[in-house]
């Protein structure tokens, strides 16, 4: 074992003891953990992102920025429809594309990510179990809701790249 460590002395590695990192809020604890810290960091992007940017796309025919968040409070309210709760009578067919500025961006957004957020809080393990049909395939309420929450992590994957590509730092990263 002397000999080992000695190796990795002479390579240059340096041993450092092993010491508890804590995770950031939210993340292993649970689906309602999880979407406190996917929200976070949603509303946390946009609101770092100057206003000139929700106009940025990557590609002709790609989702602009604004589009992307749209897309995801639309996704939010229509897939949370599947399991009960109805869509709010304000969301227009149309509107990722016409909701463009920052101001409106952000607050759809935060509406959808909290209706999602309270929703799951009022949910019973029963309801969880309950069957429910979506275009062409059978599943639960607990499967829409892990679709929820992953699309909205794809879509942040997504953001994170937007930014990086219009000199925005994530608020979280540091660098």
């Amino acid at each position: 074992m002397r000999k080992v460590f000695f190796i990795l002395l002479l390579l240059g590695f340096t041993v450092r003891p092993l010491r508890a990192q804590s995770a950031p809020e939210g993340l292993w604890q649970g689906f309602d953990g999880e979407w406190r810290h996917v929200s976070s960091q949603l509303i946390a992007l946009a609101e770092a992102t100057p206003e000139e940017k929700f106009t940025w796309r990557p590609a002709p025919g790609v989702r602009s920025t604004s589009e992307v968040y749209m897309h995801i409070a639309i996704a939010n309210f229509g897939l949370l429809a599947f399991t009960g709760p109805k869509k709010p009578a304000d969301l227009k067919e149309g509107m990722d594309k016409s909701v463009t500025s920052k101001t409106e961006v952000l607050s759809w957004l935060k509406r959808s990510l909290e209706t999602v957020r309270q929703a799951h809080l009022a949910v019973t393990p029963q309801d969880l179990q309950r069957k429910v049909h979506i275009y062409d395939r059978d599943t639960n309420v607990d499967g829409m809701y892990l679709r929820i929450i992953v699309h909205a992590n794809e879509h942040m994957g997504q953001l994170v790249a937007y930014a990086r590509m219009t000199g925005v730092t994530p608020p979280w990263s540091g660098n």
